[in-house]
């Protein structure tokens, strides 16, 4: 279940938080439930997931792309993610997530986000997301959005980044059936 209250405590913890800048890291910390554990007793891979949506959010929220995404009838939506898990996290650890958009494509904006214990600062998962602009109708090129933001200049994807996109588009589509 998706846990919309953590969600709205989300938004109102950071309500009257700093604006970002489009390309800065907003940092969150988070304590890892009961609920958010799966039977071997450390962080189900799917809630890692969800927990990522709720720091990318909120940054969508602080470097206001969420307003004006909403004012032009667009919204956002995961077209891809890759993800690692390294670390392990258990029941009633505290972590910091730090989550940035890395850059674009023409077609897609590429954020980043991982997550780190506090007790040791080890990185226990890092995920790669790739998102699309949409509207009722289409996809929206990115060249349009970056347009829209005023002309925004985007730094060039990292390769590593570029690398995965190119890797990810020689999978098959429609998979196996």
């Amino acid at each position: 279940m998706y846990p919309i209250l953590r969600f709205a405590n989300e938004l109102r913890r950071f309500k009257d938080a700093p604006t970002l800048g489009f390309f800065d890291t907003h940092v969150s910390h988070h304590r890892i439930w009961p609920v958010d554990i799966d039977m071997w007793m450390e962080l189900n891979n799917g809630r890692t997931l969800t927990l990522f949506d709720l720091g990318r959010i909120v940054l969508f929220r602080r470097a206001q792309v969420w307003d004006f995404m909403r004012k032009q009838g667009w919204v956002g939506t995961v077209a891809g993610s890759s993800v690692r898990y390294r670390r392990r996290v258990q029941m009633f650890h505290k972590v910091e997530m730090r989550s940035r958009i890395v850059g674009r494509d023409a077609k897609f904006l590429y954020v980043e986000q991982a997550m780190f214990r506090e007790s040791d600062g080890e990185c226990t998962s890092h995920v790669l997301l790739r998102t699309a602009v949409t509207d009722r109708k289409r996809m929206i090129p990115m060249n349009e959005v970056a347009e829209a933001l005023g002309g925004l200049d985007f730094p060039p994807l990292p390769d590593w980044v570029h690398a995965w996109s190119e890797a990810d588009a020689q999978r098959p589509w429609p998979p196996m059936q």
